[in-house]
């Protein structure tokens, strides 16, 4: 995920969204994962390199699926913004650190680790590699010998209409935004369903979406923020306040350049113009 910041929940650590995206996509829509059946398990697994030093592998978020008492799999999902090509290794590894960590435990029975990929790209579908042997140039005559690792990638912004009417979480908000996204740039956000966690929702846009006035909104300004239609009058709003900013800033250095003109020295036209002095100015 890149900048996720590690203190900050992030909107599938949530067992209602996480459980959502499961059944969603793996299940077609079918409730077979709980809420109540989630376990949170750590995301953080050491290991020790060539170098003999410990490195420590970080996922997005994982957690245990669980049937009363009785553990079924582990379940782990990673988010991207952009394609990255080495990601079925890092998946080898997430999964394999996730294996390995259960022989440490002697545990009777292994469970199953399951990860996939959530890319939130708009502009292009993953033509990346999805399999470890696409990514490397095997000699002639170890083909047959070199074991394979394929991961899941599923591409939200080209779900289709009926994929995600399968969600029944925050993520069917989410889901429908890049949706939109994709298919019209300028996209003003529509949608009057009522989210739920809203400040995970809006760091999960501004991250994935690069756009820095999501921040905004959620930093102090998400109070009266419902659904994606409160979202994009605040948009309008920051928009609105930004061009007013440089309408101002314009008019002080107008006013400047005039001071200038009529002999003013530029530290008191800076000073009676209310202009910062690391703003490089023109005379």
């Amino acid at each position: 995920m890149g900048e996720k910041d590690i203190t900050e929940k992030i909107l599938e650590d949530y067992n209602d969204v996480f459980a959502d995206i499961i059944n969603g996509l793996l299940f077609q829509g079918e409730q077979r994962v709980l809420p109540e059946a989630l376990e949170n398990i750590s995301v953080h697994s050491q290991y020790k390199a060539d170098d003999e030093k410990m490195h420590e592998l970080e996922r997005d978020v994982a957690k245990y699926w669980k049937e009363k008492e009785v553990q079924l799999a582990v379940c782990g999902i990673e988010n991207q913004s952009r394609i990255e090509r080495n990601m079925p290794f890092r998946i080898i590894g997430y999964d394999g650190a996730a294996y390995r960590s259960q022989l440490q435990q002697e545990r009777s029975k292994i469970l199953p680790v399951v990860t996939i990929v959530l890319y939130f790209g708009t502009d292009r579908h993953w033509r990346s590699g999805k399999n470890i042997k696409s990514l490397m140039e095997i000699p002639t005559g170890l083909d047959e010998f070199v074991s394979d690792y394929q991961i899941k990638v599923f591409e939200i912004a080209w779900l289709s209409e009926e994929q995600i009417r399968r969600f029944r979480s925050d993520f069917r908000i989410v889901a429908n935004f890049f949706v939109n996204k994709r298919k019209n740039k300028n996209y003003i956000p529509d949608d009057p369903t009522e989210i739920q966690h809203v400040d995970e929702v809006l760091k999960l846009l501004q991250v994935m979406t690069g756009d820095a006035r999501y921040k905004r909104i959620f930093g102090k300004k998400k109070e009266g923020v419902h659904s994606m239609c409160d979202v994009a009058e605040r948009l309008e709003k920051i928009g609105w306040e930004k061009g007013q900013m440089e309408g101002q800033i314009e008019g002080k250095i107008l006013v400047y350049k005039n001071l200038r003109r009529e002999g003013f020295d530029e530290k008191e036209a800076r000073r009676l113009t209310e202009l910062p002095e690391d703003m490089t100015l023109e005379q």
